[in-house]
This record gives C-alpha cells, structure tokens and sequence, in this order.
C-alpha cells in the first residue's frame, strides 16, 4: 500500500456527554472530519477510550456494538442515543496477535470480552465520522498503569493495521479536570467561556513537544509531560484522559523496525482539527496523524 492511501491515525477529545447534544463549534468541526473519512471509508475502526480502563489490556470481540450510557446525572434525550453499529470478533484477534507479539513490558498479555458494550468516548465521535454505524468498531482497553511510553509501543504494534485498513480511533481529552468544569458555583456553561491561562500553557507545550517529536522521532520529553509540562497536575489530576493520544502518537510513528507491514519512505503529518476550549477548562483538541514516521514540519493549526 502506498503512504498515501494508508488511513490515518485520530486523536480525538470526546468532551463532555453534552457534546452529543450540544455539539457546538466542536462538533461542526467531528462532522467535517467525518466528511473526508468518509471518503476513504475504513474496513473498521479501532477505538482505545479513556472510558474503557483494565488493569492489563483487553479487547471487544463482540459481533455487534451498542451504546452504553456510562455516565449520569444528564438530560433524559442523552440516554435515547443509540449506535448499533457491527462489530468484528476477525479484527479483534488481529490486534490481539499484533500487540502480544510486539512483546512490551507490561502488555504481553491481551484478554478478549464479548460482552461489553460501547462506552461513550468510542460511540460519541463514530456518530459523528460514520453517523449510520455501518462499519465495524472494535475497542481496546486502556491500561492507565502503563507509563505514555509505553502507550506509544503499543501504538506502534497497532500502526500496521492502518495500511489494512483500519481507522484507528484513540478517544480521550487534552485537558481533563473536572472538578474545575463544575467549581463552586455549579458546571459552567459549555460553549463559550474563556480558556483559563493554565490551560493555554499546558497545550501550548504539548503541541511544541509534538512537533520536536514527529520531527526527530525522539519522543522522550512528551512521553515526560507530567514532569515537564506547565501545569500538567492541574490539567490531568489522573491521565487516563490523556494516555490515549500517546496510543495515537505510537500509531502515526510506527514500528521501529524496517519493515514490518508498513510502507517505507514517508513521514508523519499532523493537523489539528478541533481547538476549541469547552467550559474554559477541557481542551478539545483533536488531530490527524498521516503518513508514518518521523521527519514532518511543524503542527498546522485547526481549520
């Protein structure tokens, strides 16, 4: 398969629930991006969500997806949302293989589940990109005890099923405190509300990091984000939320080994295709990874 024609790599901050029905400049920017994957539809998709945590790893092998509801607390038409979409037990073996075979220190070990549902950092953004869930989804569990370099190893097993065409789809958010989206006065408003200083400068750095890192393939200080990056504690009490772009990042570098199922020759683009802050304080920024390896310019802005 030529670099070109290999799907791409998501990172995408899913937000809050409320995004599903208050999608605002966000979701107009998922709609877009759905638009051009639609074009080059996938095979199927593989989602790593912030939402589906183990305690090693695990994939869905079911044969057909629904929507679990995993939050409470909101408006009742949130729960009315389905997305039935198929799922494919054939993909799921393969990223089992493929990533127990990458022997990584602490996940040479995949478990299968048949039974668990969608949750809503994999079915929020799929409603967006393939609105009527007629492509396969399989999720992969996120192990948060994993360090972010080790999230990008497993990405780079996952990395040859792009040029098999699979979507892979890593769900989380960019900024990820939510004691500070409902503060003392209640949850502000989603839309709108200016993006609180910190915030700025925390994703200031990361996009700075990303770029040293697809430039050199040298991923070592944004794998250190949380002892390098300003303010890091403050924008991911926990990083479940932000273990996925790592899973993202391995995606769009690859194997370190020649070969290996990829096209050779090519780097990595980025673009980030939703910057929008959400109730000040949840960075909705969302890229595309193309090509695969290292030796690309700089982060291009969102459209």
């Amino acid at each position: 398969m030529r670099p070109d024609a290999m799907l791409p790599a998501l990172f995408i901050s899913h937000g809050s629930p409320m995004l599903a029905i208050d999608p605002g400049p966000t979701g107009a920017a998922f709609d877009a991006l759905g638009e051009r994957l639609r074009a080059q539809p996938p095979r199927a998709v593989l989602v790593v969500s912030a939402h589906w945590i183990y305690s090693t790893l695990a994939v869905g092998s079911r044969e057909r997806q629904e929507a679990w509801h995993d939050f409470g607390g909101f408006p009742r038409e949130l729960y009315a949302l389905r997305y039935d979409a198929p799922g494919s037990p054939e993909l799921a073996a393969r990223v089992k293989a493929r990533v127990e075979a990458a022997a990584i220190p602490g996940a040479g070990f995949v478990g299968e589940d048949d039974e668990r549902p969608l949750d809503h950092g994999a079915w929020m953004p799929m409603r967006h990109f393939f609105p009527d869930a007629d492509v396969p989804v399989v999720q992969l569990a996120l192990n948060p005890y994993l360090s972010p370099a080790v999230q990008i190893e497993i990405g780079r097993a996952l990395a040859p099923l792009r040029a098999e065409g699979v979507l892979v789809l890593a769900s989380g958010s960019f900024t990820h405190n939510l004691q500070e989206v409902f503060g003392s006065d209640g949850r502000r408003d989603q839309h709108g509300p200016q993006a609180e200083p910190y915030v700025e400068a925390f994703r200031g750095w990361m996009h700075d990091a990303l770029d040293e890192a697809l430039a050199t393939g040298d991923t070592r200080r944004l794998a250190d984000y949380r002892a390098q990056a300003p303010y890091a504690r403050r924008a991911h009490p926990t990083d479940e939320h932000l273990l996925p772009f790592y899973v993202a990042l391995g995606a769009a570098l690859g194997p370190l080994t020649a070969g290996a199922g990829m096209p050779a020759g090519s780097a990595a683009r980025v673009a980030r295709v939703a910057d929008e802050v959400t109730y000040g304080v949840l960075a909705m920024d969302s890229f595309v990874f193309e090509g695969i390896g290292a030796g690309t310019p700089p982060l291009r802005a969102a459209a």
